[in-house]
């Protein structure tokens, strides 16, 4: 397994698509009760709290939840704000974690390849043979999603379904047929977009190919070897406790709600379901967080040549701007390159999820061996006071870009 350290060029930008809208006062960004700070240098994790503070005020962050580590060794882990109303933010609270699952669905499919189970140029037809060009998609083309696929999230029927009932429990088979059921964007292989579709379908694909549940793989593969015991798929809205809150006011526009009203939901509980994969849906803290962006940046449970190929810019000169897919398919550079599940962004190896008024990055600079996880959520200002739509469509993004600056001053940050 890989575990030497390397350096790499890339860039980050948020693609998820967030819908959503309960009033609650917002509160001031203040430091709350956390887990002892522990580094070599004082002044190190003063300035993280400092950048942190800052970036909360200007942002709009309701909550904050970060945690830095060198090497094996912890900088600082402490939250900031509030979960909800008079109750702190804590450093032990769980929340969801979306894309940060990806890149396990594609730990496990190298895996697969690394002990020859399966190759990433098998065409999909052997285990979806009902999905609609499974003999021209290879597993392959959807761990990077170069599949062609649209993204079942962008499909206006889908969205108003949503958007009508965020509680629903929807089934693998409804959301990847939205994308399905449209024509490829392209021909399989020749570009890229991101699409939801890719890793709904990987998902089912790698439970067809291994007889088990993707999340008992994810657990036996990757939780229980990494010792990650605060990260779980439940297969309901439920999250592990104590639970980090998140407020969202996206619906607003939807349900008419007029510009000069108040209008914030408690998003906490509304259904992931719709979001990836089962056995991806995940929810976790702020210290498995960490553990996982650190080991999928090192490599730590594939082959090396499985993980200089999950890492790879191979998309770089070979991806175009569609009229078909406008908001998903664009010209990969060094500033966001997709590899294998995992962004190539500037210097590091990252996630950045964002969805119902929670936000996230889990990044990782392999020269450095430096890690930061944080995970946020927005205050009442941090919404357009008249579409509901986020005003920085994920805070977590400048957060780590202020803590990237203070313990990696010399990396290349998303945007820089």
């Amino acid at each position: 397994m890989h575990t030497t350290k390397r350096a790499l060029a890339g860039a980050a930008l948020c693609l998820a698509v967030v819908m959503s809208g309960c009033t609650a006062p917002a509160p001031e960004a203040s430091p709350t009760a956390a887990t002892p700070a522990v580094s070599a240098d004082g002044g190190e994790v003063a300035a993280i709290q400092d950048a942190v503070e800052r970036t909360m005020a200007d942002a709009h962050v309701r909550a904050a939840i970060v945690r830095v580590l060198r090497g094996d060794q912890v900088v600082i882990t402490q939250a900031w704000g509030e979960s909800m109303p008079g109750v702190p933010a804590t450093t032990d609270m769980h929340f969801r974690s979306g894309a940060v699952s990806i890149p396990q669905a594609a730990t496990v499919l190298f895996q697969l390849v690394d002990d020859g189970t399966v190759s990433l140029d098998d065409t999909i037809d052997q285990w979806l043979p009902d999905v609609p060009h499974a003999d021209q998609v290879t597993l392959g083309q959807l761990a990077q999603m170069t599949s062609g696929y649209a993204d079942y999230v962008q499909d206006a029927s889908f969205i108003e379904e949503f958007t009508r009932d965020p509680f629903r429990q929807w089934t693998p088979q409804e959301l990847y047929t939205y994308g399905t059921d449209q024509p490829l964007l392209y021909e399989p292989g020749t570009n890229w977009d991101y699409a939801h579709t890719n890793y709904v379908l990987l998902s089912l694909a790698l439970q067809e190919i291994t007889g088990r549940p993707l999340a008992t793989e994810i657990q036996d593969r990757i939780l229980d070897p990494l010792g990650m015991t605060e990260t779980a798929d439940p297969g309901t809205p439920e999250i592990l406790t104590p639970v980090l809150h998140a407020f969202d006011s996206e619906r607003r526009e939807y349900l008419g709600i007029p510009a000069d009203r108040l209008f914030i939901e408690d998003s906490t509980y509304w259904n992931p379901s719709w979001s990836l994969g089962p056995g991806l849906v995940q929810n976790t803290d702020i210290t498995d967080m960490a553990t996982i962006a650190r080991a999928v940046g090192r490599g730590e449970l594939i082959s090396d040549e499985s993980y200089e190929r999950m890492i790879a810019p191979t998309l770089r000169g070979k991806t175009t701007a569609l009229p078909a897919c406008p908001n998903t398919c664009f010209v990969q550079n060094e500033f966001y390159t997709y590899g294998f599940g995992i962004v190539l962004s500037g210097d590091w190896l990252l996630q950045n999820p964002q969805y119902h008024g929670f936000a996230g990055v889990a990044a990782h600079l392999p020269a450095d061996d430096i890690t930061i996880a944080i995970a946020a959520t927005y205050a009442d200002e941090a919404y357009d006071p008249v579409s509901g739509a986020p005003l920085i469509a994920n805070i977590a993004n400048p957060l780590f870009t202020a803590v990237a600056e203070v313990v990696a001053p010399d990396a290349a940050t998303p945007g820089t």
